[in-house]
């Protein structure tokens, strides 16, 4: 009897437990739970320079390059056939960052580590807009930069351990934001001020020093390779890989932004793929920056087997994407152009498809489907809410206001279509010298399967069907007024929604119409 009532006392007892054990138990297992997060960002990788086809058909552009672990990615995740940043690196960067779009940022060219050094080419033409040169700030009222709140500040509230490995370029030597432990990342592997590196080559510091002066542009943070044969690609990724022992160590989730300093120039000849791209027949020039491509590929296996390796796949999320598209519009010594974005025209720069359209992956086991297709439109600040999605991090208290649109449920069903999104570039600012295909003064505007392309300095406005013409060739403006006038509308109505700053004509001081002005002349 006595055995009978302490039972039921135990029993009551536990009972009265359960609740604190089970919230405890929930609350540890949903911390334990929290996805590992990767950003793969590439810099400057144009849509073709892949072995994988992101278009309805592979091309002699794809066959040119090994990229295995692409293609792995490819089978075991998503490709997405639709993936859009900004025309150059910075603005791509911060928006990503921030889920703001460039034209709300006002970060809409690359920043120069130089503080306060306008970028901009000068223009006969236009003047050039007043642009925040200095780029992001996590801190209020630096001056010429976008005040927002970053991502990995975000993540890091929220339990993770947050890494940056590789170029970091958010903002100017000098400002807040040109250091990435600034921006919430717990450690920062080589990231600075600076847009690509001086050299890929251990044996020179990473550096490329003249009459005993370094390089401005020199990699900071890697002296234990200096000296050595290691790739800067290499490099980086070591040490990201050594950086994420801690977190599993503490059983914490971790946050890994690995953005690659290739495939930007300079173009130093990494030796261990080298020969065989000479040996199919491409100049120097060529084989260099496809043998930069096949050496970031294998960075990318070597995160994919560390996450085998550790049995921690299942529950890491790995995105991999380009800042802008390939450099195509300057020629290399021979006469060639390195990076061939065709059938997209143009490239880094322009607003035309072969400046924005980029190569991007998603591998989530579990969750992404293997060897899944998603044909929806996405563009760069979509990262931002997606990832605080996939964190499970509910209206985060920001500063900014944001653009971005979560793709999550485009991971779980990749059949989804939104024809209704709209996506805007700006990019009032002239990249180079050089004149080129619409690579100065251009913004653009996607609905559906339209986009309109407004040229500044000419006041034209071109439409193109990107579902049947991808290469932008057949411009349908003259034709289809009544579709320019709707999309000019449509695409005004959001430049002045984000507070898009607007170019001025230099021989009348006047302001640069907008879209729907030119469109309402048609």
């Amino acid at each position: 009897m006595i055995a009978i009532r302490l039972i039921k006392r135990i029993s009551v007892s536990l009972l009265a437990l359960m609740p604190l054990i089970f919230n405890s138990v929930s609350a540890q297992t949903s911390k334990s739970d929290k996805p590992n997060i990767i950003v793969f960002l590439v810099d400057d990788m144009g849509w073709q320079d892949t072995s994988v086809p992101f278009w309805t058909q592979q091309t002699p552009f794809n066959k040119r390059y090994r990229t295995p672990s692409m293609e792995r990615m490819a089978r075991e995740g998503m490709k997405f056939t639709n993936a859009y940043a900004m025309p150059v690196c910075t603005p791509s960067r911060v928006s990503l960052l921030t889920g703001a779009n460039a034209a709300r940022t006002h970060v809409t060219h690359w920043t120069s580590p130089d503080k306060d050094k306008n970028t901009d080419h000068e223009d006969p033409t236009v003047k050039p807009v007043d642009w925040n040169i200095n780029g992001f700030s996590p801190v209020a009222n630096v001056a010429h930069t976008f005040h927002g709140t970053p991502l990995p500040a975000i993540l890091k509230q929220s339990g993770y351990y947050t890494i940056h490995s590789g170029k970091a370029h958010f903002g100017s030597t000098g400002t807040p934001g040109s250091d990435p432990k600034n921006m919430g990342f717990d450690i920062n592997i080589a990231g600075s001020s600076i847009g690509h590196p001086a050299s890929y080559l251990g044996e020179k510091n990473y550096d490329n020093v003249v009459n005993g002066k370094s390089n401005r542009n020199a990699v900071p943070g890697l002296e234990a390779y200096h000296g050595t044969d290691v790739f800067l690609t290499d490099a980086i990724t070591t040490e990201a890989l050594k950086a994420m022992e801690k977190p599993l160590a503490d059983k914490k989730p971790f946050f890994l932004y690995l953005a690659h300093y290739a495939i930007h120039i300079p173009l130093n000849a990494d030796k261990r793929y080298l020969d065989k791209y000479l040996k199919t027949g491409l100049d120097s020039t060529e084989a260099k920056y496809a043998a930069l491509v096949e050496g970031m590929d294998k960075s990318l296996g070597d995160v994919l087997d560390f996450l085998d390796a550790r049995k921690i796949a299942d529950n890491t999320i790995i995105l991999f994407m380009s800042d802008n598209g390939g450099l195509s519009t300057i020629p290399s010594r021979s006469g060639q152009a390195w990076t061939h974005n065709l059938p997209l025209k143009a490239g880094k720069g322009s607003v035309y498809e072969g400046g924005i359209r980029e190569p991007m992956l998603v591998r989530w086991p579990k969750v992404v489907k293997p060897n899944s297709v998603a044909d929806q439109y996405v563009i760069i600040e979509d990262f931002f809410p997606t990832i605080l999605d996939v964190a499970g991090i509910k209206n985060p208290k920001l500063v900014q206001q944001t653009d971005g649109k979560s793709f999550l449920p485009l991971l779980k069903n990749p059949a989804l279509k939104d024809a209704d999104r709209e996506l805007v570039w700006h990019h009032p600012n002239r990249w180079i010298a050089a004149e080129g295909p619409n690579i100065h003064y251009a913004s653009a505007f996607r609905k559906g399967d339209w986009k309109l392309i407004y040229n500044y300095r000419e006041g034209k406005l071109e439409l193109y069907d990107l579902k049947n013409d991808i290469g932008e060739e057949n411009d349908l403006a003259n034709s289809r007024v009544e579709k320019v006038k709707e999309l000019a509308v449509l695409f005004s109505k959001q430049l002045k929604q984000m507070n898009a700053q607007w170019p001025v004509f230099k021989s009348s001081g006047a302001e640069v119409p907008l879209p729907d002005v030119i469109a309402a002349k048609l």
